[in-house]
């Protein structure tokens, strides 16, 4: 984890988290030795390929692991650990505490429930109101999101809302009780270009206005470069890279990161009117089934492969600002 002694105390500390899914009979770890902090009003991107476990870490923060699978570490919430928790205790958190944004609203709805119903029960999950007062509160909570007439939207079926609205309609429904943290995964990715940057600058806004923590899981580094105070990248399971936003796109570290903003598309003077040949990552993600021990998981797809990778795991090393999973900041090897 990146040292921030001079940052102030964490809302949310993670320690160590293990995601073991049934795979093939065994046990795999999805989600592998994840640790980091996220401090009141800061904003963590956590990207990757498709597969890397960040929407599995994701669902685990909020005691949402798929059935069967197997969370161990520590999940700290004002102090308070999780892990372990009961289901009952794990539905006073949830809405409370930390809430979650899927990536897709329209799944997350019930379709044959109003919207203002559903805002109206989240409200009242957690406060012991009056039904008037609650649709109060929903309606405030849609004002809030900038959806359009929020009294009368009370009354829209989910069905009926174009996917920008319904993703307000969800985050208004999320923030219903007042959560500290907010869990966005992957919240644009259903969405056009347009309205994808209206909901981030939607996220940026509460975000300030509520001193809301955000952690933000996405596989888009054009959203982690305006939206994100510091990135966390991850690679089969595990974090290959931590470093502040600004330091991640001025000098990223791992080579996995490095391939991946090689990968984004740019305009430039030399480009503008001529093909540009992206610089795809050659191979596939490892199916964790199959992944070697002991070795680095990066290793088969990496262009600055040597020795070390293929004969031991690297850990987290200081890499500058950052650290990074990568035998090129041991400093056994560079002495």
């Amino acid at each position: 984890m990146l040292s921030r002694a001079s940052e102030p105390a964490a809302l949310l500390s993670v320690r160590d988290l293990r995601v073991e899914v049934p795979i093939g009979g065994r046990r795999v770890a999805a989600v592998d030795g994840v640790d980091f902090d996220l401090a009141a009003g800061e904003s963590l991107a956590v990207v990757g390929e498709s597969g890397c476990g960040k929407t599995l870490l994701a669902r685990a923060l909020l005691g949402l692991a798929p059935e069967g699978a197997r969370v161990s570490g520590s999940i700290s919430i004002g102090g308070r650990e999780l892990v372990g928790s009961s289901a009952e205790e794990w539905r006073r958190v949830r809405g409370k505490e930390i809430a979650l944004v899927f990536q897709e609203p329209a799944s997350a709805f019930d379709p044959v429930a109003t919207v203002g119903a559903q805002i109206v029960e989240a409200v009242r999950a957690h406060r012991k109101v009056a039904r008037s007062e609650a649709r109060r509160i929903a309606i405030e909570r849609l004002r809030e999101v900038g959806f359009p007439d929020p009294a009368r939207g009370m009354a829209e079926y989910p069905h009926r809302l174009s996917g920008g609205l319904k993703q307000r309609a969800f985050l208004a429904m999320a923030l219903a009780s007042d959560p500290a943290i907010l869990v966005a995964d992957e919240p644009t990715t259903a969405l056009d270009a347009t309205v994808a940057a209206q909901v981030l600058e939607l996220l940026d806004r509460l975000r300030l206005g509520r001193r809301l923590t955000l952690l933000l899981i996405t596989h888009d580094l054009g959203t982690v470069a305006t939206h994100a105070d510091r990135v966390i990248v991850m690679y089969a399971g595990r974090v290959v890279e931590e470093a502040r936003a600004v330091d991640l796109f001025r000098e990223p570290r791992h080579p996995y990161t490095r391939a991946l903003l090689a990968s984004l598309p740019r305009l430039s003077a030399r480009t503008r009117n001529a093909a540009r040949r992206f610089d795809a990552i050659p191979g596939v993600v490892p199916d964790l089934a199959s992944r070697p021990a002991g070795t680095c998981s990066f290793a088969p797809r990496c262009p600055e492969r040597f020795d070390p990778c293929d004969s031991d795991e690297p850990t987290l090393y200081p890499a500058g600002e950052s650290i990074a999973r990568c035998f090129l900041y041991d400093p056994r090897l560079r002495s």
